[in-house]
């Protein structure tokens, strides 16, 4: 087994999520003391922007030009990013809310991913299909204020709508959510955690 765990946060040991995300390895490893564990930090890693040469080797599939030279160098880069994430079999993702969305940093990676034939398929009928068939997820979704029910002067969920949709739409649909919000307004912050990492813990034990 090997388990990827996505990091969306900046803040290192001062974040939330982050603290979540312990909780769920902890008991993973206990579940799978023999998994391999891939930790990507997206504030660290060195990813290419995604610019015109790999929008240009992405429509080449569609027909629009040939995959060479600065498009094949583009595309190779795609691929092996691709290949690291398509070869887990469990991911942990901390997402926090960003102006009610993720953070770029996560944006930018789902960006350089979602390519046909890598993540995804097409039929002119059918429509699209997600490659990543029989794998799981577990999220953790953190905010500042954002809580869900709360009305919408505290903010409005855009990034658990949208990070959710993204992983059906590669084909990951045997998915958990763990929440921690809103970490501002919540009169015992510390019960609040407690329960985000309990929840956590029967996530990686599943």
């Amino acid at each position: 087994m090997k388990l990827l765990y996505v990091k969306g946060s900046p803040r290192g040991e001062k974040s939330t999520s982050a603290r979540v995300a312990e909780a769920f390895i902890t008991a993973y490893r206990t579940r799978n003391p023999q998994a391999e564990i891939d930790e990507i930090d997206l504030w660290q890693e060195n990813f290419p922007e995604f610019n015109g040469d790999s929008a240009a080797a992405k429509m080449s599939f569609f027909g629009e030009g040939t995959l060479d030279g600065a498009r094949k160098t583009a595309w190779d880069q795609i691929v092996a990013i691709t290949q690291r994430f398509a070869s887990a079999d469990d991911y942990l993702f901390t997402v926090p809310m960003w102006n009610g969305g993720i953070p770029y940093r996560l944006k930018l990676y789902i960006d350089i991913m979602t390519q046909p034939g890598l993540m995804f398929g097409f039929d002119p009928v059918k429509g699209y299909s997600g490659v990543l068939q029989g794998k799981r997820a577990t999220t953790v979704y953190t905010s500042g204020v954002y809580s869900p029910g709360v009305p919408p002067a505290f903010g409005t969920d855009f990034h658990s709508t949208y990070f959710n949709d993204w992983l059906r739409f590669i084909g990951i649909t045997d998915t958990a959510t763990v929440r921690y919000q809103p970490t501002l307004l919540t009169s015992d912050p510390a019960a609040g955690l407690a329960k985000a990492r309990d929840e956590a813990v029967r996530a990686g034990q599943r």
